[in-house]
């Protein structure tokens, strides 16, 4: 079987929760601006639970968190801090970690509407530009629509790095009813052949409730084998989030949404089991999976490693 690689977490809920400057608008680009020690510490505590990949903490570097005037002034010079944050933290780290530079959605999470595609290339190359000399890959976070990662994977394509691809699905659609789909309402086979399409490394589904993770995987990797054959060289990935859902007309992080207590009590390992054995490689954590969680995931990755390597 495939090695299984193990992502970090949520930085922003783990910025907060560590005390850190955090206020909103700014969310987790606050940390950066005031005191960007913090950033550094919190990803070494991801890369101390496990994270073989760490994402560069800019995801708020962007208009909608931090104004258009500030994202004009500052926006890459705080991008390229995050980068370097990033890199000191991996390079600080006794096992060998990769470091994933965050391209984010410009214009607010989970709002595929508001999606700009003429303004979106200069801003996005503008962010891949800045992270280019301190990542290894990028990972195109939180894509609500098709057109956003496939503006995002052309911004970066020019460094010749790995690009992963994640989108968000709707969290309010039933299981039952099938694979999902992203907030925009396209579908998963739409978002994944575009990702070949592209010459994606990796696609992944983040930011969204973990029940609705198993069967876009499963969606993913039929879709793959399908288009590419079984022996599919892109990945499949999950690094589900730990809040209570957000409804289809709501933004993520327009405030700090409340943390999912049945978490808390174990509940990881199971759905982690099942993405894996539906044929995810990457798994993590995204808003509020901290450290402490991104443990007990790296042990369930490990115990299903060893069943099938023993």
């Amino acid at each position: 079987m495939s090695r299984i690689t193990l992502l970090d977490g949520g930085m922003g809920k783990a910025l907060f929760e560590a005390g850190a400057p955090f206020r909103q608008p700014e969310w987790s680009a606050l940390a950066l601006m005031e005191a960007p020690e913090w950033v550094e510490q919190v990803h070494g505590a991801f890369i101390d639970a496990g994270a073989q990949v760490i994402t560069t903490n800019n995801y708020a570097v962007v208009p909608f968190h931090i104004g258009e005037q500030r994202f004009a002034d500052e926006g890459q010079r705080l991008v390229g801090l995050a980068g370097e944050l990033a890199r000191r933290a991996a390079e600080h780290s006794k096992h060998r970690v990769m470091v994933a530079g965050s391209i984010p959605p410009l214009f607010g999470s989970y709002q595929p509407e508001r999606f700009d595609p003429q303004r979106a290339p200069a801003m996005l190359a503008d962010i891949a530009a800045a992270l280019d000399p301190w990542v290894d890959l990028f990972l195109a976070e939180t894509q609500s629509s098709v057109a956003e990662a496939r503006a995002s994977a052309a911004a970066v394509a020019e460094y010749g790095k790995p690009v992963w691809l994640a989108a968000s699905l709707r969290d309010e659609v039933p299981v039952a009813d099938g694979p999902g789909c992203l907030r925009s309402g396209e579908s998963i086979t739409a978002f994944v052949e575009m990702a070949v399409e592209v010459g994606a490394a990796a696609v992944l589904f983040n930011c969204s409730r973990p029940e609705v993770m198993e069967t876009a995987v499963r969606e993913a990797v039929s879709v793959l084998e399908a288009v590419s054959g079984a022996g599919s060289k892109v990945a499949v990935g999950v690094y589900a989030n730990a809040f209570e859902p957000v409804s289809a007309r709501g933004a993520a992080n327009e405030v700090l949404s409340e943390h999912r207590h049945d978490l808390e009590s174990g509940r990881w390992p199971d759905f982690v089991t099942a993405w894996l054995a539906a044929g995810a490689t990457i798994v993590g954590g995204c808003c509020g999976v901290m450290p402490r969680h991104l443990v007990e995931i790296g042990e369930t990755v490990a115990q299903y490693q060893n069943t099938f390597e023993g």
